[in-house]
């Protein structure tokens, strides 16, 4: 692991105090330097704003640093002293929340997650419990969970465990900024959809629609939000036993799951989620034909999508239905053709065909749309 650069404590020469402009320097505070960790020798003569920028930074963001005081003690770095740091860091780069900002999104559309967290982990420091800043931490975290969800497992990213619990927690951060943003509560809105926690995705909706009387919000997503809410209530999403059904079926008590599903059911016949719901924990529990059963009511009550047709082909799979199970496939893949869960699909629909060179190509496509997917290095 490559050791970190050194920081050290200094006062600002006069030669540099006066490339500073509208700014006081107060020469009782010690400024932090970033130097480089390799020969541990500072020369004094390279000292520049570059530096010191950098060292407040490192400072205010709070990451690991050495910290080394020529000729003296290390101080205690009061909250004070890092109003001052962030203070001067604005008069120097006032752009920097823009620039840091764009540079974190940029870094997240490229898959460069961790980057993208650590320029917005200064940004954190710069501008604590920044309403922006918080969701843009969220998003990030959203999209490297996405970026994660490995096929052939009962759950996607989000609904692991350990992220999902840190994204719900980015969001909730988001959530508890002041002033909230409409972003932060409509983004919020479809990560709560995301973990089918209807009641806590209503309440993001309705407080976004609530928003439009003092902030002009786009009309197509005040459509969208007024839709779900409608959706939301008109079909008792928002009954807390279906949340409790879906909880314990993403833990893994699925037969418990079971019981909670089916009392749902009972209240709501005509829920479409309700009976996917249901289908799942069956298939998790092996029986594929009663879970086709209630995949297919599913479908006859909402129609199709993705997540119901790659159930489905798993379950015809595992009935030895290959040509149907492929075609259900194809259908899903035709409308998003850089699925990972549907390639992988159907890497294993053509293992199981004893197609070995087709399923090859599928897992080596799934390799190209993410180069650490185990289970397609595994199958290969």
């Amino acid at each position: 692991m490559k050791e970190k650069n050194r920081i050290i404590f200094l006062e600002v020469p006069e030669s540099l105090k006066k490339k500073v402009k509208n700014f006081s320097i107060d020469p009782a505070i010690l400024l932090p330097v970033e130097i480089d960790n390799t020969d541990g020798i500072f020369d004094p003569e390279t000292l520049s704003w570059e530096m010191i920028i950098s060292g407040m930074l490192r400072v205010v963001s709070q990451d690991g640093f050495d910290i080394n005081i020529t000729g003296g003690a290390a101080p205690g770095i009061s909250p004070e002293w890092l109003d001052y740091y962030r203070s001067l860091v604005l008069s120097i780069k006032p752009e920097i929340y823009h620039e840091f900002t764009n540079a974190a999104i940029v870094k997240a559309q490229n898959g460069e997650f961790e980057m993208a967290l650590e320029i917005n982990r200064i940004l954190e420091g710069l501008f604590p419990r920044s309403p922006g800043v918080l969701l843009n931490k969220a998003l990030i975290l959203e999209s490297r969970a996405r970026a994660g969800e490995k096929p052939g497992s009962d759950n996607d990213a989000l609904h692991n465990d350990n992220t999902r619990d840190e994204v719900l927690l980015a969001y909730e951060a988001a959530l508890d900024a002041r002033p909230v943003l409409s972003d932060t509560l409509f983004n919020a809105g479809f990560f709560f959809m995301s973990r089918r926690d209807f009641e806590r995705a209503k309440e993001c909706f309705s407080m976004y629609v609530s928003m439009d009387i003092t902030e002009d919000l786009p009309p197509e997503k005040i459509k969208e939000a007024e839709k779900i809410i409608k959706d939301i209530s008109g079909q008792g999403m928002d009954d807390p036993g279906f949340r409790e059904a879906y909880d314990l079926i993403n833990r893994g008590q699925d037969e418990q799951g079971l019981v909670k599903i089916r009392d749902f059911i009972e209240r709501h016949p005509k829920v479409r989620n309700g009976w996917f719901l249901l289908g799942w924990a069956l298939r998790k529990l092996g029986r594929f034909k009663d879970a086709m059963e209630s995949f297919r009511k599913a479908v006859e009550l909402g129609g199709t999508d993705i997540d119901t047709q790659n159930e489905i082909a798993i379950c015809l799979m595992e009935l030895g239905e290959y040509g149907s199970a492929r075609k259900e496939l194809e259908i899903a893949l035709r409308e998003d053709p850089e699925n990972i869960k549907i390639i992988s699909n159907l890497g294993v629909l053509a293992l199981k065909q004893g197609k070995k060179t087709e399923a090859e190509a599928f897992f080596r496509t799934v390799l190209e749309l993410d180069p650490r997917d185990p289970l397609a290095s595994k199958l290969l």
